[in-house]
């Protein structure tokens, strides 16, 4: 007999657990991603104005890195606590982090006021920016998985997932917009600052939604029977890597491809685009908002197919199709032609989308319940240092010594066949039952 979506009870609904996380998830996004955009239009110029355009960059782009190092560390934390006490509230506590951390970059001083202390001041706020959005993505997708039925589990978990999208096209729509209606003067003085400074009204938004959803009644009943028990507890993460290291290794691998590609198709294209190919931030803008409407419809569609055949084709096929388009995007980008640039980015995200997309119920089914915040975040957070964290610096350190895409496409296609042999390592998990204690 099917397991239905019994674990979904009468005073939260399915739809509006998705909304919950979604929103909340977008709004964290937004925050970071804001951020990724500031680094290569902004941040090189008012925080690191003494060096060459490409090390101004660089310099930027490694304060964004260290938001990366602090991910997951904010996994084990938020994990740790999600595992003990409940998904809900440690999503709570992450939204406000980030929506502070990202207003307070809003009010900075530059450079030009304090010196070297604008970028120390900078660098701190990133990193709780990391620490936040660090327990923020276990949180979303298990709140969403643990309350949807195993039919369906892959479209549902994919929704926390296009909350990406959502945050990365609303940072570069309020960029674009600021870019397109003011001088550059203007821009660089103080209208920059005005998309950090909104980040507290979504914040709120995002708080107020997840105050009418609960945790799942499968998670709810599994922390009842451990809270239970009269043998001593290990902290959720050891207990994670005692039963689970092959999992977490496989989840780690299928994660190296699809966040190298993911970081330089929306981060690194705004360097090359303005300094290597010396066009205007407002075509390779346009390029991402187009690129990040697909990238929004192809997540749940990729998480519903993998639903029907299963979550490793879908993924494995998403895997081989970055592999195969890396030189093409460079060929597109290296054309300047606007419609030939909206290609690629766009080409670039839909084959991202068909790993992205199954990619939460994916990680989710590799656990047990009561070790599932702390073992996924591992494998999801741990793998962005060295990852999406590095992508943009490698991409930039290689277009400086070459001058060219090509080292960069043969960098994503590396990446992406580690994925591919993670993949291959894995069993599929569609359709299994997460719902339950495992015996210990």
């Amino acid at each position: 007999m099917k397991r239905t979506n019994e674990s979904t009870t009468p005073r939260t609904s399915m739809g509006r657990v998705v909304a919950a996380s979604l929103i909340g998830t977008a709004v964290e996004w937004y925050d970071f991603f804001l951020y990724d955009s500031a680094a290569a239009l902004v941040f090189n110029k008012l925080f690191f104005p003494n060096s060459d355009p490409l090390v101004g960059v660089m310099l930027a782009f490694l304060t964004y890195a260290l938001g990366f190092v602090a991910r997951p560390i904010g996994g084990l934390v938020f994990g740790h606590f999600g595992d003990r006490i409940g998904r809900k509230k440690l999503l709570m506590v992450s939204l406000i982090l980030m929506g502070a951390s990202t207003a307070a970059i809003g009010l900075l001083p530059t450079y030009g006021s304090i010196g070297i202390w604008a970028a120390v001041l900078l660098t701190t706020l990133r990193l709780v920016q990391g620490f936040a959005v660090g327990g923020e993505w276990g949180g979303a997708v298990l709140l969403v998985s643990e309350h949807g039925s195993d039919a369906r589990r892959g479209f549902w978990a994919s929704w926390p997932q296009a909350g990406v999208p959502i945050g990365n096209l609303l940072a570069t729509a309020v960029l674009a917009i600021l870019a397109g209606t003011m001088d550059e003067a203007a821009f660089l003085s103080w209208g920059w600052r005005i998309p950090f400074l909104l980040s507290a009204a979504l914040v709120v938004l995002g708080f107020w939604i997840r105050t009418a959803v609960e945790d799942a009644p499968s998670f709810i009943k599994a922390k009842a029977l451990a809270d239970a028990g009269n043998t001593p507890r290990r902290a959720p993460a050891m207990e994670a890597l005692r039963r689970h290291p092959k999992e977490i290794a496989i989840c780690m691998a299928a994660r190296v491809g699809e966040n190298v590609s993911y970081y330089i198709i929306t981060a690194f294209v705004l360097t090359y685009v303005t300094t290597h190919l010396e066009l205007s931030s407002g075509v390779v803008l346009t390029a991402l908002l187009v690129a990040n409407a697909v990238h929004l419809v192809a997540i749940p569609l990729f998480g519903a197919l993998s639903d029907r055949v299963g979550r490793r084709p879908v993924y494995l096929a998403g895997a081989i199709g970055t592999a195969v388009w890396a030189p093409v995007f460079f060929h597109l980008l290296d054309t300047r032609r606007p419609a030939l640039i909206i290609l690629a980015v766009t080409g670039g995200l839909f084959m991202h989308a068909a790993m992205y997309g199954p990619q939460a119920a994916f990680f989710a089914e590799q656990f047990d319940i009561d070790v599932r915040y702390s073992a996924t975040s591992i494998g999801y957070q741990v793998t962005s240092i060295v990852a999406g964290s590095l992508a943009p610096i490698i991409a930039v350190a290689l277009l400086r010594n070459y001058g060219s895409g090509t080292p960069i496409a043969i960098y994503i296609a590396i990446a992406a066949a580690i994925s591919v042999l993670g993949i291959l390592a894995a069993k599929e998990t569609r359709r299994r039952d997460i719902s339950k204690l495992a015996a210990r």
